[in-house]
C-alpha cells in the first residue's frame, strides 16, 4: 500500500526502531547518568538529547537516499564544529556535544555488515571511557561561575593574587583560575568566568555549588 507513491510502511522500519532504541539508551546513560550528576546543567540536557535525536534521524534519512560519503562527512564536520554564539561553551561541554553527535552517527549509519555485538561494543566502550574519565581518573571536578566584576583594577596580571582573595571573600570558594572576558571601560566592569574545584571547598560553598548548573 502506497500513499502519494510512498510505501505506507517499509521492512526497514523495525531496523530503525532497533537502532533508535540503542541510540536512546546509550544517550540516556551518557548524558543523564554520567554527565548531569556532575555538571548539573539542565539547559544542556535539552541540547544534547534533541541534538542527538535530530542528527540520528537526519543520518538515517540521508543514508536511505544513498548520498555520497563525502557529503555525509561534510555534514558531520559542520555539526562537529558548531558553536552557539549566545554563550561560550566550555571544552568539556563541547566534548560531550561531539560525543552525542558521534553516538547518533554511529548508530544511525551502522549497516548490515556491522554485527549487533560490534555496535554494542562500540557504544559500550564510549560509555565506559567517559565514566572512567569522569569518576575514576579525573576525580577532581572543576566547577565554574560567571559574573560581572566591577573592580577592574584587580584584573591586571600584577594584581592576580588580590583578585583571587577578593573573589574568595565574595563567593566563599577557593578559586583555581579566572578567565577574563569582555571589558566595559565605560561602566568599569569586566566579565569573569571563575573556576574552582568542588572537592576543595568547605561546607560554606554548598549553596553556590548547587546553583552553578543553572547559571552556566
Amino acid at each position: 500500500m502506497k500513499v502519494f507513491g510512498m510505501p505506507l510502511i517499509h521492512a526497514d522500519m523495525w531496523e530503525l526502531l532497533f537502532k533508535f532504541g540503542i541510540n536512546t539508551t546509550v544517550l540516556f546513560i551518557l548524558i543523564r547518568l554520567i554527565y548531569y550528576p556532575i555538571h548539573r546543567k539542565k539547559d544542556y540536557l535539552f541540547t544534547y538529547f534533541l541534538f542527538n535525536t535530530l542528527i540520528f534521524f537526519l543520518c538515517v534519512l540521508l543514508n536511505s537516499v544513498k548520498l555520497s560519503i563525502g557529503f555525509a562527512f561534510g555534514l558531520f564536520a559542520i555539526f562537529g564544529v558548531l558553536r552557539y554564539r549566545t554563550e561560550q561553551i566550555s571544552i568539556k561541554d563541547m566534548t560531550y556535544l561531539f560525543a552525542t553527535i558521534s553516538v547518533a552517527v554511529i548508530n544511525a549509519l551502522a549497516s548490515k555488515k556491522v554485527s549487533v555485538a560490534e555496535l554494542v561494543f562500540t557504544d559500550g566502550m564510549i560509555l565506559l571511557m567517559t565514566y572512567a574519565l569522569e569518576h575514576v581518573w579525573l576525580t577532581r571536578h572543576e566547577a565554574t561561575k560567571f559574573l560581572i566584576y566591577e573592580r577592574i583594577d584587580l584584573i591586571k596580571p600584577q594584581n592576580r593574587a588580590l583578585l583571587f582573595e577578593d573573589l574568595h571573600a565574595r563567593l566563599g570558594v577557593k578559586v583555581s583560575r579566572v578567565e577574563i572576558g569582555k571589558i566595559d571601560l565605560l561602566k568599569d566592569t569586566a566579565e569573569l568566568r571563575v573556576y574552582y574545584f568542588e572537592d576543595e571547598q568547605g561546607h560554606g560553598s554548598f549553596a553556590l555549588n548547587k546553583d552553578d548548573g543553572d547559571d552556566d
